[in-house]
């Protein structure tokens, strides 16, 4: 079974990986500097000192005095060097045997017979450890008339460093210092803010989005924060909205019942003084049945409307000509209200849309203005067009909004007439269909009140581009 690490543990791990990393990697370094460094140098030296030695000898024969020059030498220097005239006399001053071989052998005597050095490189058990050294042929004027043996007993790894030793200890604590310190950063700076924001989403998840978390910087984790953060805050006015909507439902659903079950009852139980009054009370049952009926459409059609595959049924539409037939049908509402109409139409107009939709939108915003008019007040419509799009304004004269209010406009049961005036009538879904429309045929709704009696709608629709253009 796969086993899954948790976040904290690849970061640990990933440090342990890097600090195993370096303590290889300085092994390594320190082994490329004894191997490469310190022993080309011994070599370099034990060549260069062989060959001053046996230069020494100038004349025809090794002299005393020639030989006593090479063994003081040999006190004052750390090189070890043996003299001899031949080399059987070589495994007499230095019996030893090198990586368990001889000194010499037949190929390294037919080398310095031809004036070569030899080098002789390896373990020496008596002197338990490496050696670096050469045997130099020493020429006099009638050929090959001694030996120079010079080696120098390699010092083990440790004593090559033992000077620098301290300062190798006092790195290495500096550095783990600093090591723990890094990883102390990257604890908190890091799995803190992760915890958080762990116990954070077992919040939310549990429905508490009144928590925020701390933004303690601009780097990943902030902006994390942040969203999380933004996050929290929308679900947090969703879940407003969401019960103001099941109270409105509530709300709106409730109503109606109870005047059916009310007057529904008052008929069963004959609790009326005339056949009159029992017709009102159908009438008044009539009337609310039409009112649930409406909130359902409006309800069904909202949905529907916000299905994201959802199609508009588009063609071609005189925009004028539609307003103006949608305008006919409150001709006796506008008569019962005495209202003033101020009319300006740019008859060439040309969109693309769902005509239904389009007419549908026309309806709702004229019926509202209509509606929330005073009587003998002035009603204002005006189809325009402004760079390249559509413009209708609806204005009217009566009832003004509140600016807390205009953000609001085209919520879900959202009605600035706060305690629902069955007067007007409506279900508080008008607009927020008005608004979909809209929205489904890439146009915008804006909704002002300039003053407390005047309100202005103004719904922005794209062209029907020209295929001349």
């Amino acid at each position: 079974m796969k086993k899954n690490f948790t976040l904290s543990q690849k970061v640990l791990l990933l440090i342990l990986s890097c600090i195993v990393f370096t303590i290889v990697f300085s092994f390594f370094f320190l082994h490329f500097l004894y191997k490469d460094l310190y022993l080309k140098s011994i070599r370099e030296s034990v060549i260069y000192q062989g060959e001053r030695t046996a230069s020494h000898y100038h004349y025809g024969t090794l002299s005393k005095e020639i030989i006593e020059k090479i063994h003081w030498y040999n006190i004052v220097s750390e090189y070890e060097i043996i003299v001899v005239d031949n080399l059987d006399e070589l495994s007499t001053y230095f019996p030893y045997k090198v990586d368990y071989k001889a000194l010499v052998n037949q190929h390294d005597r037919k080398q310095l017979e031809q004036g070569k050095y030899v080098m002789k490189e390896g373990y020496v058990k008596e002197f338990e450890r490496e050696i670096i050294g050469a045997v130099f042929p020493i020429m006099g004027e009638t050929g090959l008339i001694g030996f120079v043996y010079i080696y120098v007993p390699l010092a083990a790894l440790q004593e090559v460093f033992q000077g620098s030793l301290p300062i190798l200890i006092l790195t290495g604590s500096l550095f783990f210092l600093l090591l723990v310190l890094v990883v102390n950063r990257i604890r908190q700076s890091l799995f803190q803010p992760l915890t958080e924001i762990q116990q954070f989403s077992q919040e939310v998840s549990k429905g508490n989005y009144s928590s925020r978390l701390p933004v303690r910087g601009n780097d990943e984790i902030g902006q994390l924060a942040r969203a999380f953060n933004k996050m929290s805050s929308s679900l947090e006015e969703q879940d407003i909205r969401k019960k103001e909507f099941l109270s409105n439902v509530v709300h709106e659903l409730r109503t109606p019942l109870t005047y059916i079950s009310g007057y529904a009852q008052a008929l069963k139980q004959q609790i009326y003084s005339s056949p009159e009054e029992a017709q009102q009370y159908l009438n008044t049952i009539d009337k609310e049945t039409d009112r649930l009926k409406k909130l359902i459409h409006d309800l069904v059609d909202l949905d529907h409307l916000q299905e994201t595959m959802y199609m508009l049924n588009k063609e071609p539409i005189a925009v004028a000509q539609l307003l103006l037939d949608t305008l006919q049908l409150f001709d006796i509402h506008i008569g019962e209200k005495k209202l003033r109409t101020e009319v300006n139409f740019q008859e060439d107009l040309i969109i693309d849309g769902d005509s239904k939709r389009i007419q549908q939108v026309m309806y709702n915003v004229i019926d509202n203005a209509i509606k929330y008019s005073c009587e003998g007040g002035l009603l204002g419509i005006h189809l325009t067009a402004e760079n390249n799009e559509m413009v209708l304004q609806v204005t009217n004269q009566g009832i003004g909004i509140q600016e807390a209010d205009l953000e609001r406009i085209g919520e879900r049961f959202f009605r600035t007439d706060k305690a629902r005036s069955r007067a007007t009538g409506g279900t508080g879904l008008g607009l927020s269909i008005v608004k979909e429309i809209i929205r489904l045929h890439g146009g915008t709704f804006s909704i002002r009140s300039e003053t407390p009696e005047e309100t202005a709608v103004t719904i922005r629709l794209p062209l029907l581009a020209d295929p001349a253009v």
